[in-house]
């Protein structure tokens, strides 16, 4: 058992799904594994494993944010030895060239967040996917049959912003960053200091160009897929 998560030794899968919203996460075990069984509720943020095709997988809602994502990741990389963690969620279009239902692998994560640059002194950290995981992410989504975008995003600490500061995006739209989330550059940081693999996939909900916004049963469906194609990475 650690601070945040009140799971038994054994009881957590190698191989783990982090959406943020905890229901998400009660979701996926009960429509994707066999026989899930809860091992953590504490505040509520809900941790299944299961089945999915003979492998043992789990799946834990990690919340908003990079400082709350990073509380579960290095809990469960440390303390439970997970050894994939896959961030499975949605974001913002901020480029053309991504459309909402797009399916992103998010090969790099920038970040306005001082949770990863207070590590490094005034450097800039680029908190980067598994290789591995991204390239198989990639085949099977075209196995599939899934549209993939592959690049650059951005994690930032702010859903809601100033709207007297104008289009805060645009440096990062010059710079070919594809969508806006907010957890995957904590993720990347701590698999690169805490040595596990880990990757980022993202449905596109809304654009923030085209103010375009998927209803909720539109999402759910765009959620699965992305499940599924996480899941094949398990196999």
């Amino acid at each position: 058992m650690s601070i945040h998560i009140g799971a038994k030794e054994g009881e957590i899968a190698d191989f783990m799904l982090l959406p943020g919203d905890p229901m998400r996460a009660k979701y996926i075990a009960e429509n994707f594994l066999e026989n899930p069984v809860c091992y953590n509720q504490i505040r509520g943020m809900l941790g299944f494993t299961g089945l999915y095709k003979g492998k043992r997988v789990s799946v834990q809602g990690s919340g908003m944010g990079i400082p709350s994502h990073m509380i579960y990741v290095n809990e469960l990389a440390s303390q439970y030895h997970v050894k994939t963690i896959i961030r499975v969620g949605s974001c913002g279009a901020l480029v053309d060239s991504v459309q909402i239902r797009d399916l992103i692998l998010a090969v790099g994560a920038s970040t306005d967040s001082h949770a990863v640059s207070r590590h490094f002194e005034g450097g800039s950290f680029a908190p980067i996917a598994t290789f591995e995981l991204a390239v198989r992410a990639a085949e099977n989504a075209k196995k599939m049959g899934l549209t993939v975008k592959a690049g650059n995003i951005l994690s930032s600490d702010v859903f809601y912003d100033d709207p007297a500061l104008g289009d805060v995006y645009e440096k990062w739209r010059r710079y070919g960053v594809l969508a806006v989330e907010m957890e995957a550059a904590g993720l990347y940081t701590l698999a690169a200091r805490l040595k596990f693999n880990a990757l980022t996939l993202l449905t596109v909900s809304d654009h923030l160009l085209t103010k375009e916004a998927l209803s909720a049963g539109e999402r759910q469906s765009t959620f699965n897929s992305m499940v599924e194609l996480a899941l094949s990475l398990a196999e």
